[in-house]
């Protein structure tokens, strides 16, 4: 079977899921997809299959890739009586590029394997514009000869694509990320609450800032987004809160102490608290304007 000649499931088509799903497709895959939402009209237009269950996308594909919300929702995708499990036959291979629990991600891919199938977990860092620019990096736990299968594949979707280690270790990687990003996230924006309230220029700032060592991605994208206030998602504050969740939650089981990682969910929670769990994870900062009563730039 050539590369081409694999038919591909997507299950899950939103901000993350459509774009991705739509390179695979306009690279020359057969699609069959499923989604809880509205199916964008394009992949009916472009020659994908619209099926009516999960468990139809794994009767008709060979690799079967996932994008939804969290661990429940993956759950749910896989094991429902018209789940992915339920249409499988050995030899398919599961890949899962949600960001969930790395404990049952591994409960997930031992359940899988027993049927003869192979299991992936591959969550990305790159949010939206990564995800429509197929520039995700890609972290994946899994077999490295099924890592060579997707690999392929991946390449599709992103630049930096690692395999990290078995099942349940992509999901690790993205956990780790999602502590950085939101580290970065605080960081900036103290700076630049710091930089406007003590009277200079915030735009300035970030300027001076992005030639030297403080410069990061966070910086350049999401200190932008603070002095603009385009707080348009991007990605959700509630699902970074998801993601801190779960930073906690096994810290706590490994019996490590993440004291800025609290902060920084505490920060989120004041944020959602506000009407903000739907704001983009950027405005972390109206949490620190609140505290100092105010704000880095008027309102757009």
């Amino acid at each position: 079977m050539s590369t081409h000649d694999l038919k591909i499931g997507f299950i899950g088509l939103g901000i993350m899921g459509a774009p991705m799903a739509s390179h695979l497709m306009n690279a020359g895959y057969k699609l069959f997809t499923h989604t809880r939402g509205k199916t964008p009209e394009s992949f009916a237009s472009g020659g994908a299959t619209l099926c009516t269950t999960n468990k139809g996308v794994a009767e008709r594909a060979d690799i079967i890739f996932l994008m939804v919300p969290d661990t429940p929702q993956v759950q749910e995708v896989l094991f429902d009586a018209d789940g992915v499990a339920a249409g499988l036959t050995p030899g398919k291979v599961v890949v899962d590029m949600s960001s969930i629990s790395p404990i049952a991600t591994k409960e997930f891919a031992a359940k899988i394997r027993a049927l003869g199938c192979e299991y992936l977990d591959a969550p990305v860092s790159g949010g939206e514009v990564g995800a429509k620019n197929a520039t995700l990096s890609i972290m994946v736990g899994g077999k490295p000869d099924t890592f060579e299968r997707v690999k392929p594949l991946f390449e599709h979707l992103g630049k930096n694509i690692t395999l990290v280690g078995d099942c349940g270790d992509g999901q690790t990687a993205k956990v780790a990320n999602q502590i950085i990003v939101a580290l970065n996230i605080e960081a900036v924006a103290e700076a630049l609450l710091f930089a406007a309230k003590a009277g200079a220029d915030p735009a300035k700032v970030r300027q001076a800032l992005m030639g030297g060592f403080a410069s990061s991605k966070i910086l350049e994208v999401h200190g932008e987004r603070m002095i603009r206030r385009t707080f348009d998602p991007g990605f959700r504050i509630e699902l970074h809160q998801k993601d801190l969740n779960l930073a906690l939650a096994s810290a706590r089981a490994l019996g490590v102490s993440l004291p800025n990682t609290a902060t920084a969910q505490e920060l989120f929670n004041a944020c959602a608290a506000h009407g903000g769990k739907a704001w983009d994870h950027s405005a972390m900062v109206r949490a620190l304007e609140k505290m100092a009563n105010f704000e880095i730039a008027p309102q757009a």
